[in-house]
């Protein structure tokens, strides 16, 4: 089970906005008790650092359980065994210092060293914040372990192909080893609510920090990401006409089904009977989205709906285990899976053109 109830997605991720965008999809109020988690404009910087990002994460020494006898032993097992702690040399466990339980994130070597999310996610992109942007949103996944906040200008944007989104600088890191430091620019279409990488024809657009010893967010850093945001709405918009004048009719429609969802194995093989299914129905449901839903229909037969319907799956229809689809969905946004998988949507595309 998740660990993401809707009482801690009321709790501890942040929604600005709303004026504009609407409740989150995780909105109880009954969940919230005296302070919502929803605001109308932006989320004050103040808010998330009290609200989220208020304990630091701090180095423990790492320690395994081994059988003892009564001259070396620290504690006894619940069965009366007797036990001792012995501390690993070259290993550390992270952990919340507002907890008392001991509560590990993470164990990793010595040379790991933590960014603090106040630090990494609001201090030095606060400090350069202008006018035209704001926290959109922000939030701790997995007890702590992922934190993000969502920098966005807070209307959206509507390009002369009718296609509505938002601009954002998403800035993420983890205590868990999960990723690096990253921060990206990302769309929200606003028709769907799905996470577009706003870099398909273009190279270079995140900023990646390690968690090693002698790396640190500078502000000439902090700066570059953030001038993402600003030529993210120009440059969508620019791969939004790019994508629409690409033409795709019926039979590379047909082709970019195969390649994406093949019937074959690596072997030319025929899938057995449940994998054949599942592709199946896997196909069916891109096909209908591609011919019948609003948020693909109106840009059929070009590249651009080809990826909506790609995004669309991903996000809406894809069967889920485990989490739900909303949690599985912000995570995958987090994470940076929904840009690889528009990036290999893109280039499959582009081979199925090319091979025409």
């Amino acid at each position: 089970m998740s660990k993401e109830t809707l009482e801690t997605l009321n709790t501890q991720i942040l929604i600005g906005n709303t004026a504009h965008r609407g409740t989150a999809w995780h909105y109880r109020a009954e969940f919230q008790g005296a302070e919502p988690n929803h605001y109308p404009g932006p989320i004050p910087v103040a808010d998330v650092t009290r609200r989220l990002f208020a304990w630091q994460a701090e180095s423990w020494p790492f320690a395994i359980e081994r059988a003892a006898d009564k001259r070396t032993m620290t504690h006894l097992s619940r069965d009366g065994t007797p036990m001792r702690w012995e501390r690993v040399e070259g290993r550390q466990a992270i952990v919340r210092s507002d907890r008392s339980d001991g509560s590990v994130l993470g164990v990793f070597t010595d040379a790991y060293v933590p960014h603090q999310y106040a630090d990494y996610l609001l201090t030095s992109l606060g400090n350069i914040l202008d006018d035209s942007l704001s926290i959109s949103s922000a939030g701790l996944l997995r007890d702590g372990a992922i934190a993000w906040v969502e920098i966005s200008v807070p209307e959206s944007v509507t390009t002369p192909e009718g296609v509505e989104f938002r601009p954002n600088l998403l800035a993420t890191t983890t205590l868990d080893g999960s990723l690096a430091t990253t921060y990206k620019r990302t769309v929200t279409d606003v028709v769907c609510d799905n996470t577009r990488n706003a870099a398909l024809l273009e190279e270079g657009q995140d900023l990646k920090i390690r968690h090693s010893r002698g790396s640190r967010l500078r502000l000439g850093s902090a700066r570059e990401a953030l001038s993402l945001v600003h030529t993210t709405a120009e440059s969508f918009a620019a791969e939004v006409a790019a994508l629409c004048a690409i033409e795709v009719d019926h039979r590379t429609w047909s082709r970019f089904l195969d390649a994406w969802i093949p019937m074959e194995d690596a072997r030319g093989e025929r899938l057995g009977t449940r994998a054949t299914r599942f592709a199946e129905k896997k196909r069916e449901a891109m096909a209908g989205l591609y011919v019948h839903d609003r948020r693909v229909e109106p840009w059929g037969g070009t590249a651009h709906a080809v990826l909506q319907a790609v995004n669309t799956y991903e996000h809406h229809v894809r069967p889920v285990r485990g989490p739900s689809r909303p949690q599985r969905n912000m995570f995958r946004a987090v994470t940076g899976d929904f840009a690889a998988v528009d990036r290999t949507a893109w280039r499959v595309l582009q081979e199925v053109r090319a091979g025409a």
